[in-house]
């Protein structure tokens, strides 16, 4: 075994988990998880069978990664943020055949205690907030916030807010890193243009 899994933790046979990754307490992997290098599972994680998790993705606390759940390199899931898989759910109505793929692209981060509702693309670093409520596609570097979550600026790969329109044009440089940030219409694009 070449990642840590905590005692209490149940890792089923079949389940591939990278290099370096942490399974820390009460954690459940599924058998069919593929889970990448150096992934960090807080504390009462539930990770399904039909789910990739990629590479230094960290998932705190309380996040339950359902089936037909795709998130890509570095991802951040915040504390009891929530993932859906089916759209309409009913108890008394057996939907396993109409589970929705919802990915969530590289570098994305999603704030503590947001839900993702089923069927939608996070883009490339794009920053959902604590508690929003994405029930629609998200562009690359967004800024998400409230019920439903309605986009209310842009964030740099280094997650800081860029003084930018939500639509136009423009340029913006992050503070921390000295990254410049091309907006054309409602696209924006890392790189000077």
């Amino acid at each position: 075994m070449t990642f840590y899994q905590h005692d209490s933790a149940i890792v089923d046979d079949g389940a591939q988990i990278g290099d370096e990754s942490r399974v820390w307490h009460f954690v459940h992997v599924c058998g069919g998880a593929k889970i990448g290098k150096g992934v960090s599972l807080g504390q009462n994680v539930f990770v399904g069978n039909k789910v990739t998790i990629g590479d230094k993705c960290k998932i705190q606390n309380n996040v339950s990664v359902y089936d037909n759940v795709h998130l890509e390199e570095g991802v951040f899931c915040g504390p009891s943020m929530v993932f859906t898989n089916v759209y309409n759910p009913r108890s008394l109505i057996e939907r396993k055949d109409e589970y929705r793929d919802t990915l969530v692209k590289k570098g994305a981060t999603l704030g503590a205690n947001c839900t993702i509702v089923c069927g939608v693309i996070i883009g490339e670093f794009a920053f959902v907030g604590a508690g929003a409520v994405v029930n629609k596609d998200v562009p690359a570097y967004a800024l998400m916030v409230g019920v439903p979550a309605k986009q209310v600026g842009w964030m740099s790969e280094y997650g800081e807010q860029l003084d930018l329109p939500i639509s136009g044009h423009g340029e913006a440089v992050c503070a921390q890193t000295g990254d410049k940030y091309h907006l054309d219409g409602i696209v924006l694009q890392k790189g000077a243009r």
